[in-house]
């Protein structure tokens, strides 16, 4: 369930200063700091091609071309996954995180050559795009699961954590400040290189904490081994507790696109009177304030990662963690449902989004921590890429029926309420599954 590293006596002066956010124990601060930089290095590479992404779509087949995305991206895991989950049963770790995002890298080489010659990619990139920010996330979450034990993850994931939410902000600065001088081509360009660097940070960490193991033989060539036949999605069926894990995140993933949906038909309903108020154009006040709204989100996010997270974890575990967010979204929808306004709904869905971000982000990766070393790679892949998108795909549904039935502001937060309270009794199945797994799992520990 991860390697165990023998650890020095004192602690040094990066493990003090990371003490401030979390326990951070003699030893355990450079992997840490590795792993968070690799973390910040792929969403901030993620970031820097989002405004690519939405510049060349927008300017070549509109924006109606992006309600397709979200279907063409499912189809698209639906081929990759499987094939990630053969790849990961013929070769060890490093060699499968090697070939995913150097074929990765190679897909942004192939982008850039056509977009120099002048082919109109931007539907195929968005779908790329998207398919990018699913799997290789999932990978390197669950290379930390591999790379950390059940204790050591619950304590050190918060700071892994932090270098998501500081590469989303500063990537997206990078991109805001480069965009116009080197344009959509030239950062995939710079993209293609980042990858590179994610790479060498995976294999440095992997080096570091295999050495770190050597006097354990087995530990150490653990990593090295392909992992099991078993298939993603038979995994997922198979155990209760990664079929509970994936309908969470079906759930909780129609809950908040529904939300970004009530909070779009705000915006678009009062942008003409606000904007005639502020003498600006309709565009320009829509911008601004989906700006600020995502500034004050990201802000959020990162306050509460740095300096609530781990005392989440310490003082209610990974099992408490999980009934933070669907408390809030029950508050917030409850809101809604009473008081169908922008400014509610501005302030409900940055808290959501706040603690999406920072506390259910790091919960949901901490849950695969005593899970197989099979299930952190494969079924990670099809949990965070086939039903997340799922929830994209049924959000789409309720939003289609919803309007065909004239459904307002107030029935939308309903229906979330109802699809809360689903969301509680799933977090409930799976604390309860989480609380075996981790009990088996301090048991082989100790023997």
């Amino acid at each position: 369930m991860g390697t165990v590293s023998p650890l020095p006596a004192g602690k040094s002066a990066l493990e003090r200063v990371l003490s401030l956010f979390t326990d951070v124990r003699p030893g355990e601060g450079g992997t840490a700091l590795l792993l968070a930089g690799n973390v910040f290095c792929l969403l901030a590479l993620y970031s820097v091609l989002k405004p690519v992404r939405s510049a060349l779509i927008l300017s070549e087949s509109g924006a109606v071309a992006q309600s397709y995305a979200s279907a063409g991206q499912a189809l698209l895991l639906l081929v990759l996954v499987p094939l990630y989950g053969r790849l990961a049963s013929r070769v060890g770790r490093v060699p499968l995180i090697t070939v995913v995002t150097l074929f990765f890298a190679s897909n942004l080489l192939v982008f850039f050559a056509l977009g120099q010659a002048g082919v109109r990619l931007g539907f195929a990139f968005f779908v790329w795009l998207g398919v990018f920010n699913l799997m290789l996330p999932a990978q390197l979450w669950a290379f930390a699961n591999d790379v950390y034990s059940s204790d050591r993850g619950k304590r050190l994931f918060p700071i892994v954590g932090v270098g998501a939410s500081l590469g989303a902000w500063i990537g997206a600065e990078i991109a805001s400040a480069l965009f116009d001088n080197l344009g959509a081509y030239r950062l995939m360009l710079g993209a293609t290189g980042g990858l590179g660097v994610c790479l060498a940070l995976t294999i440095w960490i992997d080096r570091r904490e295999r050495s770190s193991a050597a006097a354990d033989a087995a530990i150490a060539k653990a990593p090295e081994e392909p992992l099991g036949r078993t298939g993603g999605f038979q995994l997922v069926l198979g155990q209760r507790y990664l079929l509970y894990i994936a309908l969470l995140i079906l759930v909780l993933n129609t809950v908040n696109t529904l939300g970004e949906f009530l909070l779009a038909s705000l915006v678009e309903g009062q942008a003409p009177v606000a904007a005639a108020a502020a003498g600006v154009d309709t565009a320009t006040w829509i911008g601004g304030f989906m700006a600020r709204f995502q500034a004050n989100v990201n802000l959020l996010g990162l306050l509460v990662q740095l300096f609530l997270v781990s005392r989440i974890f310490k003082y209610v575990g990974v099992r408490g963690a999980l009934f933070i967010l669907p408390a809030i979204a029950f508050l917030s929808y409850g809101s809604m449902a009473f008081l169908p306004v922008l400014a509610v709904v501005q302030v409900a869905k940055t808290l959501e989004n706040s603690t999406d971000y920072s506390i259910q982000n790091t919960t949901r990766h901490a849950l695969f921590l005593p899970t197989s070393r099979e299930a952190k790679y494969k079924a990670k892949q099809v949990i965070d890429g086939i039903f997340w998108r799922g929830g994209d795909l049924l959000q789409l549904v309720v939003v289609l029926i919803g309007t065909a039935v004239a459904f307002g502001t107030r029935h939308f937060a309903l229906v979330n309420l109802g699809l809360i309270a689903v969301w509680f009794l799933l977090a409930v199945g799976i604390a309860a599954e989480h609380r075996k797994l981790s009990a088996a799992d301090a048991v082989d520990r100790a023997a």
